[in-house]
Order: structure tokens, then C-alpha cells, then sequence
């Protein structure tokens, strides 16, 4: 450690020799670092949002019309309903008819769905999982189609097609940005603290720039090229960082192992998700899992702000319930064979309660009604059926009224909601505190490490948006906004080339759990909403959200199928590209 104060001796010495420096310095740091932090985005945004992603087409059902319908997912419903993947306008074809199912290899298998005139391959009857292949005829309800692969030429010009409008843009300039931004940072630091600075920051710091690039450098070998989302994330724990330099910052280089260690998450989670059938087999292990872990916290927790959600393990504590909203995503998610099946649906909803009914044992009722809203979502985009989830909301609204009747300090929360400036020196205190904090900091923020909300307990934590607006300003707070409203764009826009309803799940129910945990802590810590106690994703301080949220983002990583986008994507091996171009010229 005294040899990275060694390396700083000269800016200290220079500080000390002319004492307006410092002040001159963060006087134009302020206004500089919100042009940073918005090249960043805009950078990120220009390449996530804009650039296409081109449907894939994997084959072709030929109708007794001649009409060829292009086969656009893995995972295809074919029936008559105007949702269907493939729509069959024909009266004796069912709603929802058959599942039409590609795996990893390249091996497709039809399910009949429940229909009621039954379905066919080549005359005989369906029953249960039965291959089909190019050239086999189909029959649903007396219709027969013709199932076709898709011909050589047409299948290159997609190709390239897509690599032409779906190709990211390169990350350099967004890396060499951030590059920066983190490097006036630790400068600010040391002009805010003096010698007296701990010397974890700048090697935080540090590790993190040399993380990133890392990243980089070694998927790029790897043929990947889309980025966009590890770089917002970046961007956001070089604000994680910069809060807990501010408020803890003898717990630099713990929070820098959180964000190492998240990171190995992400990678991890993202290259098990790559085969499908295996993703599929761990639903049961992770929502076991997330069972032990409940039954863990319930056993041994002990009471911290009066709920029990914190873990002491050999000397390591960490929040099970972050840890279980990874678990809850998975187990939640599931491919179309399972999607219409009620034992499956039934063990989910089980399997919710259960969670639920832990986390109001726990007294964390701000995680709750996260899991609430992620369960809202994955059960609409299981069934898609309205009346059902207003049936479920209301019986929700209801056990809410009645926890506000018999659990006193939460509806004591609810009391103070919007009413924190009549009781400023009690229950209203940290609130009232934020607020006057986030005024101070104006747009561009007095200063990182110049700001004096981190004395107020949670600052770092349940309160950050003040922190951010204090001492970054209102506009840096709002982009860490925008990082996250723009993940979860980027991941319903994904979801629309999905190529498994399991891909397309996990993503839409991590998005929201990202979303509206923001929004509860955000508005939570302005009085808007009432203040729950929950994190800002990525940004709080804190081990076990920023894992949680590494893990998170695996399944947006999953849903992205732009051309060598993702890692979280198998490439085709060249040999094998080559033997199918053979097979076709021989066809």
C-alpha cells in the first residue's frame, strides 16, 4: 500500500504546493464528467438499440395451397389463433394445435398440444415427443403440410445478411471513455482526501479498468463481438466503486472481489445457458436450491433492521434471498414441451408461495413484492392469460391489506409515506436527509468524496440515488437510469428473435426484476414510494446484490442471438459449416 502512495507522491506534493488546484480541479471535473458518462451511453446506445436484428428462418411448412410458412423460432406453436408462431387459418386446426421443437443439433420434434383433431407425421399419430424430418409430411386436424428445410443460397443470403445489420459496434471508443472517466475518478479521490486517502481506491479502481478490458480482449479472440451490456454495467460499477470510496473505503477491494466474482457468475451462468436441453434439466436443482437457501435463512438468520435476511457463514455474510431471485428466473423459465403442461404451470405456483410466504416469515417485504412482480410476469408470458393474473393481483392486494393490519412496523412505512417532511427528525429521517443531499448536488454534484449523505445510515445502500445525486449530480443519476431502461429495451427487443420460450422467460422476468427493484429503491429513497429497504442494481454496496445482478444478466446475455453477439451462443464449428454447405451442393 505505501508504494501506491509512493506513485500519487507527486500529486499530493503538487496539491500542496498550490492549495487552489484542488478546487480548480473539481470545479472542471464536475462539468466534465456528465459529457463522459453520456458518451459512454450514447456510444452503447448506438450500437444496442440501433442496430437490427434480423429474424432467422429454420425452415418452411408448404400448405395444400403452395403457400411456404417460414419457420422463425426453435421453438414453434403452430395452430389457428393469431399468436401462434406459425398461424394455420383452417377451421379444423386447433387454437393452439402442436409444438414444432428444434434442439442443439439440429434435430426437430413435434408435440401435439391438447388439440382435437389430433396430429400426424407421415400417417401416423403423434404421441408425445416424435422426430420429424425435412421431407416428412405433417397432418393437424386433416391439413397436411409439407415440412421443408431452407435451401442452401437462401440460408447463405441470411447469413450474411445478418452479419451485415446485426454486427455490434466496436467497443473501443465507449472502453477508452470509461477508461477515462475512471481515471479522473481516482484523481478526484485524491484531491478530495489527500495523503490521507486509502490506498485501496486507486487499486480498486485499477482492477477494475484492467477487468474490463480483459473482457475484452479475450472474447474478441474468441469471435465474440457484442458488448454493449458488460460496458453499461461497467459503467455502473465504476459508480459502485466510486460510492463506497465515498463511504467505506477501507471495503474497496472486498466490493472489487463482489464485482470479480459476479462477473465469474455471469460467465458461468451465461455458458451453461448456451445448450438448451442442458439449461432445461437444472430448472429442479436451482429451484431446490433456492428451497435450501430459504430453509437456511429461516434456521440461523438473524434479525438485522427488523428482518431476517442476513447469513453469517464462516465468517461471511451475504443475503440468500439475492442469491434466490437467480434460482427463481431459472426455475420460473421453461421450454414450449413444458410451457402448456399443468403439472408444470401447478409446481410453479407452488413453488411461488413458498417463496413468498419465506420472505414475509423474514419480514422482507420489499424483496416480496419483487418476486411478486417477476412472478407476474413470467406467469403472463406462460399462459397470456389476463383474467387469471387479475384474479391472482387482487388476492395479492388483499394478503397486503392484511399484512398492514397485523404487521404494525410495516404499516408504520406505509405512514410516513409522503408525509417524511412532518416527521424529519424520526421516521422520515433518511428520506428527508436524500432529498436535501440530491438538492444540494444540483446537475453536475459537489464532488466525488465531497458529499456528506454517507453518514446517514444506508446511504450507500438503500438511499445511493441521493448519494449519486449529491455528489455526481442529477444528470450522471439519471444516465445510471437510463443504463438500466436501457437493458431491459434491449432485452424485449431480443426476446422478439427468441429462439426458446426458456430464453425469452428468463430474460423478460430478470429485465423486471432489475426495473422495478430500481424503481422501488429510487422512488423509495424520494418519498415516492415507500422505502423498502431494497438495492440499486449494480450500484448499491453490498456483495450478494451485485452477484445477484451478475447473475441477472446472464439471461439477457442468453436472449441476445445477433450474429457472434453473444458467448452465451454456440458457434457452429467451421467443419461442421462446411459438411452442411456439402450437404446442400450434393442435394
Amino acid at each position: 500500500m505505501d508504494q501506491i502512495n509512493l506513485f500519487f507522491e507527486p500529486l499530493f506534493r503538487f496539491l500542496e504546493s498550490i492549495p487552489q488546484a484542488g478546487l480548480w480541479y473539481t470545479n472542471t471535473i464536475r462539468f466534465v464528467m456528465p459529457f463522459l458518462a453520456l458518451g459512454v451511453l450514447i456510444d452503447v446506445l448506438r450500437s444496442l438499440l440501433r442496430v437490427e436484428n434480423p429474424a432467422e428462418t429454420w425452415g418452411y411448412l408448404e400448405t395444400p395451397e403452395g403457400e411456404q410458412l417460414p419457420i422463425a423460432h426453435w421453438e414453434n406453436t403452430l395452430g389457428r389463433a393469431p399468436s401462434s408462431d406459425v398461424v394455420l387459418s383452417y377451421p379444423s386446426v386447433s387454437r393452439t394445435h402442436a409444438g414444432l421443437i428444434r434442439d442443439d443439433e439440429g434435430e426437430w420434434t413435434i408435440t401435439d398440444l391438447g388439440s382435437k383433431g389430433g396430429t400426424l407425421v407421415n400417417g401416423e399419430e403423434v404421441e408425445g415427443k416424435t422426430p420429424i424430418h425435412p421431407g416428412d409430411t405433417l397432418e393437424l386436424g386433416g391439413v397436411e403440410l409439407l415440412f421443408l428445410p431452407v435451401p442452401h443460397e437462401e440460408k447463405q443470403r441470411e447469413i450474411a445478411k445478418r452479419r451485415k445489420k446485426s454486427r455490434p459496434v466496436p467497443p473501443w471508443g465507449s472502453l477508452v471513455i470509461l477508461t477515462l472517466f475512471q481515471l479522473l475518478t481516482v484523481i478526484q479521490f485524491a484531491v478530495a482526501e489527500g495523503r490521507e486517502w486509502n490506498p485501496q481506491i486507486p487499486l480498486a479502481f485499477f482492477g477494475l479498468t484492467c477487468t474490463m478490458w480483459c473482457y475484452v480482449f479475450a472474447l474478441r479472440a474468441m469471435r465474440r463481438v457484442g458488448f454493449e451490456m458488460e460496458i453499461i454495467v461497467f459503467f455502473l460499477c465504476t459508480l459502485n466503486l466510486a460510492v463506497t470510496a465515498s463511504s467505506v473505503p477501507s471495503k474497496m477491494l472486498k466490493e472489487f472481489f463482489m464485482i470479480l466474482a459476479g462477473l465469474v457468475v455471469f460467465l458461468a451462468l451465461g455458458w451453461y445457458l448456451r445448450d438448451l436441453r442442458r439449461a432445461s434439466r437444472l430448472r429442479y436443482l436451482m429451484g431446490a436450491g433456492a428451497v435450501v437457501l430459504f430453509v437456511i435463512n429461516l434456521a440461523i438468520a438473524g434479525v438485522s433492521h427488523g428482518a431476517r435476511n442476513w447469513v453469517e457463514v464462516f465468517g461471511i455474510r451475504f443475503q440468500p434471498s439475492e442469491l434466490i431471485k437467480v434460482a427463481y428466473v431459472y426455475a420460473g423459465a421453461a421450454t414450449l414441451d413444458k410451457l402448456f403442461t399443468k403439472r408444470n404451470l401447478y409446481g410453479f405456483i407452488l413453488f411461488t408461495g413458498f417463496c413468498l410466504g419465506c420472505l414475509a416469515i423474514m419480514k422482507d417485504f420489499g424483496t416480496a413484492a419483487i418476486f411478486f412482480i417477476a412472478f407476474l410476469v413470467i406467469a403472463f408470458l406462460r399462459s397470456g392469460d389476463f383474467a387469471t393474473l387479475s384474479l391472482i393481483t387482487g388476492g395479492a392486494a388483499f394478503a397486503g391489506m392484511m399484512v398492514l393490519r397485523f404487521k404494525p412496523y410495516i404499516a408504520e412505512r406505509f405512514a410516513v409515506w409522503g408525509h417524511v417532511w412532518e416527521q424529519a427528525s424520526g421516521k422520515g429521517f433518511q428520506q428527508t436527509r436524500t432529498m436535501c443531499a440530491a438538492a444540494s448536488g444540483g446537475l453536475v454534484g459537489v464532488g466525488a468524496g465531497k458529499g456528506w449523505l454517507e453518514g446517514v445510515f444506508a446511504a450507500n445502500t438503500d438511499l445511493v440515488f441521493g448519494m449519486l445525486c449529491e455528489e455526481w449530480g442529477l444528470i450522471i443519476a439519471l444516465l445510471s437510469v437510463a443504463c438500466i431502461v436501457t437493458l431491459a429495451v434491449f432485452a424485449v427487443r431480443c426476446t422478439k428473435a427468441g429462439r426458446s420460450t426458456f430464453y425469452t422467460i428468463a430474460a423478460c422476468a430478470a429485465t423486471s426484476l432489475l426495473v422495478f427493484q430500481s424503481i422501488l429503491n429510487i422512488f423509495g429513497s424520494v418519498d415516492l414510494l415507500p422505502l423498502t429497504g431494497v438495492t440499486l442494481p449494480f450500484v448499491s454496496y453490498g456483495g450478494s446484490s451485485m452477484v445477484s445482478s451478475w447473475g441477472l444478466l446472464a439471461f439477457l446475455k442468453a436472449a441476445d442471438t445477433r450474429q457472434n453477439a453473444s458467448f452465451a451462443i454456440k458457434l457452429e464449428p467451421k467443419r461442421k459449416r462446411k459438411e452442411r454447405s456439402d450437404h446442400y451442393e450434393e442435394d
